[in-house]
């Protein structure tokens, strides 16, 4: 215990600085195996380096022989099996900032692709006619929402939504969860509104669609099955015949105010702090 606190009282800012980069090139080299072939491949030497050492203390001396002299060669055995995946890191390198991209030019890029993924999905969906209702999370979290629902946690696409919604498929009717740039669930239950002074004409999928929005911070994208007609709610308002690029900017509009008073809220605390 006396030797653990000694290392840690040693250890100084440059080494803290190298142990964080250490860190995130592994944790982007993880983003670049993960869900392929080579994940399991490197669980597999995982294990291996795990057993050897083991093998000794248990005094299992073939099978300790037979794992170091693996081991000797297997530097040229990760450079043949791994060949396609060094490649495609290497490639990666070369046409992206490996090391540069910032948190906030991700969040940009999640933004954009949901922004349009969900637009032209509501258009296809509306030139068809077919009934949709997109709950789009941001701060207030959507648990006891996506519960009700069956999960899916996959990356959001229009093709993926559009199927969603077909008529007398098993997880058409009930509402959609987006999280970042993930479809959390679908055929999820929503509460109704509680506004008794809303127009009568409107349907359940409008009248839920406007209730999540009055218990969250949550943007509603509705499309109607009767005229194809597009909605959004927000903030207990809800916002009707809208054209696609009127869509698109404001599921834009709402993460960019979002995120503006985000930085309010940072500036001012900092303000105080130094007051």
């Amino acid at each position: 215990m006396q030797d653990i606190i000694i290392i840690f009282r040693n250890i100084g800012i440059w080494d803290v600085v190298d142990m964080a980069i250490v860190a995130f090139v592994f944790y982007k080299l993880y983003t670049l195996i993960r869900e392929t072939r080579a994940e399991q491949l490197i669980k597999g030497i995982f294990v291996l380096l795990l057993a050897t050492p083991l093998s000794g203390v248990l005094q299992l001396h073939v099978i300790n022989w037979i794992l170091r002299n693996t081991m000797t060669v297997g530097l040229i055995a990760l450079l043949i099996v791994f060949q396609p995946e060094l490649r495609r890191a290497l490639e990666y390198i070369g046409r992206t900032k490996f090391l540069t991209k910032s948190i906030a030019d991700i969040e940009q890029e999640e933004i954009q692709r949901l922004v349009e993924e969900v637009g032209e999905s509501a258009a296809s969906l509306s030139r068809q006619k077919i009934g949709a209702l997109i709950v789009i999370e941001k701060e207030t979290g959507l648990n006891e929402v996506v519960e009700t629902g069956t999960r899916i946690a996959g990356l959001i696409s229009r093709a993926l939504l559009i199927n969603i919604f077909i008529p007398n498929t098993p997880l058409h009717d009930g509402a959609v969860v987006i999280r970042k740039n993930k479809i959390m669930a679908a055929g999820c239950f929503l509460p109704l509104t509680e506004n008794a002074t809303l127009n009568k004409e409107l349907g359940t999928r409008h009248r839920a669609g406007l209730g999540i929005t009055e218990k969250s911070d949550a943007l509603v994208v509705i499309v109607s099955e009767e005229t194809g007609a597009i909605s959004v709610a927000e903030n207990g308002q809800l916002y009707r015949y809208l054209d696609v690029d009127t869509l698109k900017k404001r599921i834009d509009n709402s993460f960019e105010v979002n995120e503006a008073q985000q930085w309010k809220f940072w500036k001012y605390k900092w303000r105080r702090k130094n007051e």
